[in-house]
């Protein structure tokens, strides 16, 4: 698979085979992505991997808090802007829209929606689970850095035949997941990942979300027509 066919196939999976990823394929895929760039080669991202019984030991204790906080601890930073404007706002309401329809949930079933969006809980059921970290006192440039390996974890990912679904849902669970990894105090979770083998039949894989058209966010200049 070559990069162009690695980013075409890059979905946010929300479903996976209950299939083991071995760790041969994981070593490979983080030896791999550390040559991300990072400005300076300060090479900031932190990544804890879960799977077998500490993912099931993790998932377990996210479980038991999920019934007593169900809109999690709260978050430390801002997921989205607090005041989204468009055409941002416009593009997140459409790709939610598009989402549930995939599984026949209308806008008005909110618990419907809610049991969906607590699956982010579960990683998808992924037999992988990753969690992406940073030295809290990095800076924004920093973070586009862990953002860059982040991506260049996903599409070496599909070039395993593996998919993900980058998730900044479990930024809820900053303290838990903070706790149960055992993070240093100036460590800070920034987003969770799974990865696993997608399951090709489930309707909510389906989704392809839309893109702009190049004229929207690029401007070329100096090029002979």
């Amino acid at each position: 698979m070559n990069v162009t066919n690695a980013v075409a196939s890059r979905i946010s999976c929300r479903a996976f085979l209950d299939k083991p990823v071995e760790k041969q394929i994981l070593v490979e895929i983080l030896e791999s992505a550390k040559r991300a760039p990072s400005g300076g080669n300060l090479q900031p991202w932190l990544v804890h991997v879960l799977t077998g019984q500490p993912l099931a030991e993790f998932l377990t204790a996210i479980r038991g808090k999920l019934s007593m906080l169900p809109v999690g601890e709260g978050t430390e930073y801002n997921i989205y802007p607090p005041e989204l404007h468009d055409p941002y706002r416009a593009r997140r309401f459409k790709c939610g829209e598009d989402l549930y329809a995939t599984i026949g949930i209308p806008r008005d079933n909110r618990p419907a929606r809610v049991r969906q969006f607590s699956r982010n809980y579960e990683f998808f059921g992924a037999p992988v689970g990753l969690f992406f970290c940073i030295d809290r006192r990095m800076g924004q440039d920093q973070w586009a850095d862990l953002g860059m390996f982040m991506q260049t974890v996903m599409l070496l990912a599909r070039e395993r035949g593996l998919h993900t679904c980058a998730q900044e849902a479990w930024a809820i669970w900053h303290k838990t997941i903070a706790e149960f990894l055992q993070l240093p105090p100036g460590v800070m979770l920034f987003s969770g990942m799974a990865l696993g083998y997608m399951d090709e039949g489930a309707p909510i894989n389906s989704l392809r979300t839309e893109r702009a058209a190049l004229d929207e966010f690029a401007t070329l200049q100096g090029f002979e027509t």
